[in-house]
């Protein structure tokens, strides 16, 4: 027999005050959420500034990935709660203080106004796809002839958004915002976890989920000065997502010991290859370094550089996540 002594309760198994209840669902509903902000802040911005001709995927094409985004979102986060059945409660109330109050309702408005803003231009987007993929294609045109060409209380509603179309993109940019800061908010709000506990957490998701939003426009771009434009704009999101990183980071090391600590797994702990070598290196960093050679006149596959920003966005959250349910105050 194996005789132990403990002196301490801490580090026992279900003693010790720990949370690692967030898996898989949350980082990426994190992530889909980020996405679908980004699309949505560029169809709109460009709609609103008269650009929709020059910016013509951005407008109109890939909005259409925003709705799929946040329902797949959406799946995982009620994959992740426990009782299912109570979610509905969010809505009975609105609490200012709350972040999940707030995220609540900003995609029960969100999610429908971002279907209807592609229905409003499901003729360009059926072109678009055309020749590219016919499923897809006979997907649109089914949508087109049944359920809007059918249903009079949708045409009547594509009527309304067509009529008030400015109107809705302001109502989208503004909610666009508030959700890609809501995505970083989210962990910011749990005080009792040092990784989390920064105020930059949210205007850096912002960035970086605008930045994955740039990646998908690029993708999808088929004029030049298109994937042009939108890359020197991933330009100036990476350098942004840098300086916010950086200053994260002097922030932890100016703080308390914990939060040293927490830094401490990124600065020579078990996070620092992920963060600094995939995250940082291969999905800001070099698809960067793609692009300023493309920039200079370099044949750089528009997709590469557009892959590794999705990646590194999608392995960002996760680690933020994993990461910050190892950190705690009580040691």
């Amino acid at each position: 027999m194996k005789e132990e002594l403990f002196v301490s309760g801490r580090n026992i198994p279900n003693i010790d005050p720990v949370l690692h209840i967030w898996h898989w669902q949350i980082p990426l509903y994190l992530f889909l959420g980020g996405l679908a902000a980004g699309l949505i802040f560029f169809a709109t911005y460009f709609f609103i500034t008269g650009k929709t001709d020059k910016y013509n995927v951005a407008v109109k094409i890939s909005p259409i990935i925003a709705p799929i985004a946040i329902i797949i979102g959406l799946l995982a986060l009620l994959l992740d709660l426990k009782h299912t059945q109570f979610f509905w409660q969010l809505y009975t109330t609105i609490r200012f203080e709350s972040p999940m109050s707030w995220g609540a309702w900003t995609l029960g408005i969100v999610t429908p106004l971002s279907i209807i803003w592609p229905l409003l231009y499901l003729d360009d987007i059926i072109d678009y796809f055309d020749g590219k993929c016919k499923i897809i294609t006979k997907f649109l045109k089914w949508v087109d002839k049944i359920i809007i060409g059918k249903c009079h209380i949708i045409k009547w509603i594509i009527k309304i958004a067509r009529k008030y179309q400015k109107i809705m993109a302001w109502i989208l940019l503004l909610l666009s915002i508030i959700l890609g800061v809501y995505t970083g908010i989210l962990l910011s709000a749990f005080n009792a976890r040092p990784l989390w506990n920064t105020s930059i957490l949210g205007p850096l998701f912002l960035v970086s989920g605008v930045s994955t939003g740039v990646a998908v426009i690029m993708w999808m771009a088929r004029d030049h000065f298109e994937k042009i434009s939108f890359s020197k704009i991933d330009l100036m999101l990476v350098a942004i997502e840098l300086f916010f990183i950086i200053h994260m980071f002097m922030g932890y090391l100016a703080s308390s010991e914990v939060q040293q600590e927490a830094a401490a797994l990124f600065l020579g702990g078990e996070f620092t290859a992920v963060f600094w070598g995939f995250f940082v290196g291969i999905g800001l960093v070099l698809p960067a370094l793609l692009e300023l050679m493309e920039l200079f006149g370099y044949k750089i596959p528009i997709a590469v550089p557009a892959f590794l920003i999705l990646l590194g966005g999608l392995v960002f959250r996760f680690i933020m996540v994993e990461a910050g349910q190892l950190t705690r105050y009580l040691y």
